[in-house]
Protein backbone atom coordinates (compact mmCIF):
# COMPACT_ATOMS: atom_id res chain seq x y z
CA UNK A 1 0.00 0.00 0.00
CA UNK A 2 1.53 3.83 -1.37
CA UNK A 3 2.05 5.55 2.07
CA UNK A 4 0.02 8.92 1.34
CA UNK A 5 1.69 12.33 2.12
CA UNK A 6 -0.75 13.34 4.85
CA UNK A 7 -0.07 10.40 6.62
CA UNK A 8 1.28 11.57 9.81
CA UNK A 9 3.32 9.83 12.15
CA UNK A 10 3.81 10.89 16.01
CA UNK A 11 7.16 12.23 15.12
CA UNK A 12 6.19 14.08 12.29
CA UNK A 13 3.40 15.46 14.69
CA UNK A 14 6.10 16.71 17.53
CA UNK A 15 8.47 18.09 14.59
CA UNK A 16 5.22 20.32 13.70
CA UNK A 17 4.59 21.46 17.05
CA UNK A 18 8.25 22.41 17.68
CA UNK A 19 8.29 23.93 14.09
CA UNK A 20 10.95 22.35 13.07
CA UNK A 21 11.27 21.41 8.97
CA UNK A 22 11.85 18.18 8.32
CA UNK A 23 11.44 15.69 4.91
CA UNK A 24 9.20 12.27 5.50
CA UNK A 25 10.54 9.77 3.35
CA UNK A 26 8.28 6.24 2.90
CA UNK A 27 9.91 3.10 1.75
CA UNK A 28 8.15 -0.60 1.79
CA UNK A 29 8.93 -2.89 3.82
CA UNK A 30 6.45 -5.79 3.19
CA UNK A 31 9.24 -7.54 1.99
CA UNK A 32 10.12 -7.80 6.08
CA UNK A 33 13.46 -6.28 5.21
CA UNK A 34 13.49 -3.41 7.95
CA UNK A 35 17.35 -3.56 9.42
CA UNK A 36 18.59 -0.27 8.98
CA UNK A 37 21.17 -1.06 6.03
CA UNK A 38 18.00 -2.07 3.91
CA UNK A 39 15.94 1.01 4.64
CA UNK A 40 18.97 3.27 3.44
CA UNK A 41 19.31 1.23 -0.02
CA UNK A 42 15.36 1.47 -0.60
CA UNK A 43 15.40 5.06 0.19
CA UNK A 44 18.62 5.19 -2.15
CA UNK A 45 20.95 7.40 0.18
CA UNK A 46 24.19 7.15 1.59
CA UNK A 47 24.43 4.53 4.88
CA UNK A 48 27.18 6.99 6.83
CA UNK A 49 23.72 9.37 6.86
CA UNK A 50 21.03 6.82 7.67
CA UNK A 51 20.83 6.64 11.14
CA UNK A 52 19.65 3.55 13.53
CA UNK A 53 18.51 4.51 17.33
CA UNK A 54 19.52 1.86 19.72
CA UNK A 55 18.48 1.63 23.83
CA UNK A 56 20.21 0.75 26.38
CA UNK A 57 19.94 0.19 30.06
CA UNK A 58 23.06 1.17 32.37
CA UNK A 59 24.65 -0.33 35.42
CA UNK A 60 22.66 2.30 37.37
CA UNK A 61 19.25 0.73 35.94
CA UNK A 62 18.38 3.96 34.08
CA UNK A 63 17.89 3.64 29.75
CA UNK A 64 20.44 5.07 27.93
CA UNK A 65 19.30 5.90 23.78
CA UNK A 66 22.32 6.38 21.38
CA UNK A 67 21.94 6.62 17.44
CA UNK A 68 24.54 6.05 15.41
CA UNK A 69 24.82 4.92 11.27
CA UNK A 70 22.86 1.95 10.54
CA UNK A 71 26.14 -0.02 9.17
CA UNK A 72 27.88 1.02 12.30
CA UNK A 73 28.55 -1.05 15.64
CA UNK A 74 27.75 0.29 19.13
CA UNK A 75 30.92 0.66 21.39
CA UNK A 76 29.47 -0.18 24.56
CA UNK A 77 32.06 0.49 26.55
CA UNK A 78 32.13 4.24 24.25
CA UNK A 79 28.66 4.48 24.96
CA UNK A 80 28.64 4.17 28.53
CA UNK A 81 31.32 6.63 28.92
CA UNK A 82 29.53 9.77 26.91
CA UNK A 83 26.29 8.86 29.30
CA UNK A 84 29.13 8.75 32.59
CA UNK A 85 27.98 5.23 33.55
CA UNK A 86 30.22 2.40 34.56
CA UNK A 87 28.14 -0.02 31.54
CA UNK A 88 25.63 -0.32 29.22
CA UNK A 89 23.71 -3.00 27.29
CA UNK A 90 21.54 -3.44 24.63
CA UNK A 91 17.58 -3.83 26.16
CA UNK A 92 15.73 -7.08 24.92
CA UNK A 93 13.93 -6.81 21.79
CA UNK A 94 10.83 -7.69 23.75
CA UNK A 95 11.20 -4.90 26.53
CA UNK A 96 11.47 -1.94 23.25
CA UNK A 97 7.25 -1.21 23.42
CA UNK A 98 7.81 -0.71 26.72
CA UNK A 99 10.79 1.24 27.68
CA UNK A 100 10.08 3.28 24.79
CA UNK A 101 6.74 3.15 23.31
CA UNK A 102 7.90 2.46 19.62
CA UNK A 103 8.27 -1.24 18.12
CA UNK A 104 12.17 -2.79 16.83
CA UNK A 105 12.45 -0.92 13.03
CA UNK A 106 10.55 1.55 14.14
CA UNK A 107 12.45 3.31 17.01
CA UNK A 108 12.81 6.95 16.93
CA UNK A 109 15.08 9.34 19.14
CA UNK A 110 11.94 11.86 18.95
CA UNK A 111 8.50 10.95 21.08
CA UNK A 112 9.29 8.08 23.39
CA UNK A 113 7.34 7.79 26.67
CA UNK A 114 10.01 9.51 27.74
CA UNK A 115 13.31 11.27 27.16
CA UNK A 116 16.56 10.21 27.49
CA UNK A 117 19.78 10.81 27.70
CA UNK A 118 20.13 10.82 24.21
CA UNK A 119 23.67 10.90 22.41
CA UNK A 120 24.37 10.77 18.91
CA UNK A 121 27.42 9.21 16.98
CA UNK A 122 29.73 12.28 16.05
CA UNK A 123 29.66 11.44 12.67
CA UNK A 124 26.49 12.91 12.73
CA UNK A 125 27.94 16.54 12.45
CA UNK A 126 29.05 16.11 9.29
CA UNK A 127 25.94 16.19 7.54
CA UNK A 128 23.57 19.06 7.14
CA UNK A 129 20.65 16.84 7.42
CA UNK A 130 20.35 13.21 8.81
CA UNK A 131 17.85 10.35 8.48
CA UNK A 132 16.53 8.79 11.56
CA UNK A 133 13.11 6.71 11.96
CA UNK A 134 9.85 8.24 11.31
CA UNK A 135 8.37 6.15 14.85
CA UNK A 136 6.72 3.64 12.13
CA UNK A 137 8.00 1.07 9.60
CA UNK A 138 8.39 2.25 6.40
CA UNK A 139 8.72 6.13 7.50
CA UNK A 140 11.68 7.89 8.40
CA UNK A 141 12.27 11.76 8.40
CA UNK A 142 15.20 13.77 7.13
CA UNK A 143 16.07 16.66 9.48
CA UNK A 144 19.52 18.82 10.66
CA UNK A 145 21.35 17.33 13.24
CA UNK A 146 21.40 20.86 15.45
CA UNK A 147 17.45 20.26 15.20
CA UNK A 148 17.45 16.76 16.49
CA UNK A 149 20.32 17.48 19.35
CA UNK A 150 17.79 20.77 20.21
CA UNK A 151 14.79 18.64 20.71
CA UNK A 152 16.78 15.76 22.24
CA UNK A 153 19.02 17.87 24.61
CA UNK A 154 20.94 15.40 22.93
CA UNK A 155 24.83 15.35 23.08
CA UNK A 156 26.92 13.87 20.55
CA UNK A 157 30.11 11.39 21.19
CA UNK A 158 32.39 8.71 19.26
CA UNK A 159 29.84 5.86 19.89
CA UNK A 160 31.06 2.77 16.99
CA UNK A 161 33.63 0.56 16.84
CA UNK A 162 36.66 0.85 14.56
Amino acid sequence: MAKKKDDKTNVMRILDKASIHYTPHFYPHEDGKIDGVAVAEKLGQPLPQVFKTLVTQGADHNYYVFILPVASELDLKAAARSADVKSVEMIHVKDINKVTGYIRGGCSPIGMKKQFPTVFDESSLQFETIFVSGGKIGTQVQLSIHDLLKLTGGTTAALTLH
